[in-house]
């Protein structure tokens, strides 16, 4: 971090951070070791002694170790470290979550096992959330596991909020956590309290509350990146223990956002009237688990709520027709027993059965009231679709050789007004292996079968059929994921007690009767035109592949992360990537991220990431146009000090050279700057935190 000199050109770091990750990859292809320690600035975490799916197809963010560096206001400022996701939208009511290309209506999302349902309208994004509500986000890049769900074709996030327990001291019975930072790009300030308790050993509670205003920010090259809003958060949380074996909990978190928006919060540069709007998310959850002595029993039980809502008044707008109150609502319960199995299956080969069942049911609601654009006249719809599902995965452990099957069986309904309420059965299998060829050094190997049935269409959008095409042929969406792989650790490089953890993957999905929803153009009738809307399946077969890298190096006070991820989709027939409902298509450039960290003293660290993202063309049979290639870079510290326990503060410099660029997951369009969702430029923010 010492040697990071400002007046270096973002070119000359691109090249350091490359020169850098090729040096460790060509360092690490000969031994290996034992499990990595988690890195501070970018803790992505393969689990030893655990599944062949939680050893080497899942990564973890810790938003407590990596979220102070950050100072978070967008999910995109920890979930990028993942490689092979990407997070575009600039602004919070706009973040929209990629893997592998995949838009998060091919993701399962949850919040404390609740699943988050958001699909409101394709200008904003689907996920309210704040990321200082946030403890920790496990990823699921690409579904290699039956227990994902039906919808999780690209993978899942389930983020996870804070808990008292996480936050009290040893023998600390109450506490409070004080926290205030401020932006300078778009004069952003953050205040928030939380209080933790735990009035007996068998009890937790947890009450937080944040307050976080934000006016328009600029980018790179000085455009307005137009809003004004005010949001407020709010975690209540309690938990009980009784009996030592069982365990109840309770949790209300919301996010409110309020302010004036452009109509479309994907075209922040955009020239027209702006508008009044909220956007609301609420969340009930009740939980128990059940984890007696026996091995054969471990249930976790969830049941939730999730209702995400957009409210527009327009009164007072010259044209009319943009007021609406558009809802989504998902409701749902999960029960799942663990079980632990020591069993000699033949002659001389014992092996231990992880055994993992389970029961989802859940139900998804759009309700929309508005009036029609252009005019006064009041329209409204409402649709659901429910699903009920049944699971069961065994985690086969033989020494240094694992295997992974597991089925999966769906029931599907589909929205009435999208392919006419009809059922999908569906069963699909999934099977996962690893062997550990040498010390530390694992290859893996899994193929999962797919399935996702038809969705809710936008909210906005629902008429009760008027204006649509329902579909009554419509096909669920079905495929494959296939992965190898291998994972290699080795120690004591440099100096005694250091690390490097390397991994790789190869990925190939298919996706068969892609679904896209068509905003105009489909036939309405013989006698009603050709400017309806609909589901329809795409008339080819898509793949993706790619490749996904990661080195993660620590020594004392030192650590180092490297990453590179890729990822191309191609129709099988016409070559074309697959649609985005972004604009442009689903292809992202390579990206290549370095994160350093260092702590020079017990009360001091600091940090450098680097995020390079290469230029791709798109082909989607249209005119396309290059997305251009961005470098990006972010510079931190992190100071507590001695005489004060348990204070903090915290200082970074963001896009550090105003670099002017658009993610690759947001909309983009090179040739028109109003119709592009520019990230923000140089941001300075400071924050301070006081626990005790």
């Amino acid at each position: 971090m010492r040697e990071v000199k400002l007046p270096i050109s973002s070119n000359q770091l691109t090249l350091l951070s490359m020169g850098v990750a090729a040096i460790l990859w060509t360092q690490a292809a000969n031994a290996a070791a034992e499990e990595l320690p988690s890195t501070t600035l970018q803790t992505i975490t393969v689990t030893a002694n655990s599944s062949v799916r939680d050893r080497v197809q899942n990564d973890g963010v810790y938003v407590e170790d990596y979220t102070p560096a950050q100072q978070a206001s967008h999910l995109s400022d920890f979930l990028n470290v993942v490689p092979g996701v990407t997070v575009g939208g600039t602004s919070a009511v706009n973040q929209r979550i990629r893997i592998r290309g995949l838009e998060d209506s091919n993701l399962k999302v949850t919040i404390d096992g609740a699943r988050q349902e958001g699909k409101l309208f394709y200008h904003m994004g689907d996920l309210t959330l704040d990321p200082d509500l946030l403890k920790q986000a496990d990823v699921a890049v690409g579904n290699n596991s039956v227990t994902l769900g039906n919808d999780a074709i690209g993978g899942a996030v389930a983020f996870k909020t804070v808990d008292a327990a996480d936050l009290l001291k040893p023998g600390q019975r109450i506490g409070a956590k004080l926290h205030a930072g401020y932006a300078s790009n778009n004069d952003e300030l953050l205040t928030s309290a939380t209080v933790f308790a735990a009035p007996t050993d068998n009890v937790d509670l947890l009450a937080y509350y944040g307050k976080r205003d934000t006016n328009s920010g600029e980018d790179g090259n000085g455009r307005e990146l137009f809003e004004d809003s005010k949001s407020e958060n709010i975690l209540l949380k309690a938990g009980a223990y009784i009996a030592d074996d069982h365990h109840f909990g309770a949790s209300f978190s919301s996010t409110e956002k309020k302010g004036i928006f452009p109509f479309r919060p994907d075209y922040p540069s955009r020239i027209e009237p702006p508008i009044p709007q909220q956007v609301k998310r609420d969340t009930y959850g009740l939980d128990y688990t059940y984890n007696p002595a026996s091995k054969l029993i471990d249930v976790d039980t969830n049941v939730y709520q999730t209702k995400t809502r957009i409210l527009r008044d327009s009164d007072y707008v010259t044209n009319p027709g943009f007021e609406f109150d558009a809802q989504v609502k998902t409701t749902g319960a999960k029960i799942q027993n663990t079980s632990i199995v020591d069993s000699s299956v033949f002659e001389g080969i014992t092996g231990t059965h992880k055994l993992i069942a389970g029961v989802e049911h859940y139900k998804k609601e759009s309700d929309y009231h508005g009036v029609e654009r252009g005019t006064t006249i009041p329209v409204s719809g409402r649709d659901e679709a429910k699903n009920t599902s049944v699971y069961l995965e065994d985690q086969w452990q033989m020494g240094k050789f694992s295997l992974t099957p597991g089925v999966r069986y769906d029931r599907y309904e589909s929205p009435e007004f999208i392919a006419g309420g009809k059922t999908y059965d569906n069963v699909v299998g999934a099977l996962a292996a690893s062997y550990e060829i040498a010390p530390s050094t694992q290859i893996f190997a899994s193929y999962t079968q797919l399935f996702n049935g038809p969705d809710l269409s936008q909210a906005i959008f629902n008429r009760d059929g008027v204006g649509t095409v329902v579909n009554n042929d419509l096909k669920a969406e079905e495929g494959s994921n296939t992965e190898v792989g291998i994972v290699k650790t080795l120690r004591d490089l440099t100096v005694a007690g250091d690390a490097l953890q390397l991994s790789g993957k190869y990925f190939e999905t298919n996706i068969e009767n892609y679904i896209e929803f068509v905003r105009s153009g489909l036939s309405c009738g013989p006698s009603l035109g050709n400017d309806c809307q609909g589901a329809v399946n795409k008339d080819e077969d898509y793949k993706i592949k790619g490749v996904e890298l990661a080195a993660d190096y620590k020594m004392d006070n030192f650590s180092m992360g490297l990453s590179y991820a890729r990822a191309r989709s191609k129709g099988e027939n016409t070559g074309y990537s697959i649609p985005s409902v972004t604009g442009s298509s689903s292809e992202s450039g390579d990206k290549y991220m370095v994160n350093l960290a260092y702590a020079p003293t017990e009360t001091t660290d600091i940090g450098w990431r680097s995020t390079y993202v290469a230029s791709v063309m798109p082909n989607t049979g249209a005119n396309d146009i290059e997305k251009p290639s961005y470098n990006v870079h972010d510079i931190f510290m992190n100071y507590s000090p001695k005489q004060v326990d348990g204070l903090k503060a915290t200082l970074g410099v963001y896009n550090l050279f105003d670099e002017a660029y658009a993610s690759h997951s947001s909309r983009l369009n090179p040739i028109d700057d109003v119709t592009t969702d520019f990230e923000k430029g140089r941001n300075i923010k400071a924050s301070l935190t006081y626990q005790f």
